[in-house]
């Protein structure tokens, strides 16, 4: 069991793989990796990610001032393209039905450090496995560094919310063939 906020339903491989975001990070850096089964198709799944360019999908009172974020997909699913706001990030890249990189902005990055993020999506089984891994660097002022160690613990708790809203949604509208098959 991880201690240190750096890991949630991650195997170790997962934590370990690299993912498109560690790129975008070039000082000394660690990552944090959250992930979640969702019973449905990877292509289902990244059409709620895509939502999170609209909303953060975690709790909506904090991050979204107390508006709700979208319980349906939208009837045309929101376009990505670099440099749109997602979350907290800038869009940095993004490979449809696989991931969504973004790269936290230049006014934030001096206030927490340079920071990037990784939705992934993968096949798993009958469905998908969504994994999220942030990279945020490890040196900067001793303020810095301890804004960094509780924001790790502020994340992987509204991540693990985010991540456990999205499969329920996910699962919940999922193609009808896809709900038979993990029946």
């Amino acid at each position: 069991m991880d201690f240190s906020g750096r890991v949630w339903g991650a195997t170790r491989a997962e934590h370990s793989a690299p993912y498109p975001c560690d790129r975008l990070v070039t000082a000394p850096s660690e990552g944090w990796t959250r992930a979640v089964d969702i019973a449905a198709s990877p292509a289902h799944v990244f059409k709620w990610l895509r939502q999170l360019t609209i909303a953060p999908y975690s709790y909506d009172w904090i991050d979204f001032r107390g508006r709700r974020s979208p319980h349906a997909l939208l009837p045309t699913p929101p376009d990505l393209s670099v440099g749109q706001p997602f979350l907290v990030f800038e869009i940095a890249s993004f490979t449809t039905d696989e991931h969504i990189t973004g790269l936290l902005p230049v006014a934030l990055a001096k206030r927490h450090g340079h920071m990037a993020v990784s939705y992934a999506v993968r096949p798993h089984g009958a469905g998908s496995r969504l994994i999220v891994k942030v990279i945020t660097e490890t040196g900067g002022t001793t303020r810095q560094r301890l804004r960094r160690r509780i924001l790790a613990w502020g994340d992987l708790v509204m991540m693990r919310k985010q991540l456990l809203t999205l499969k329920k949604l996910a699962e919940g509208s999922a193609e009808p063939e896809a709900n038979a098959a993990n029946a």
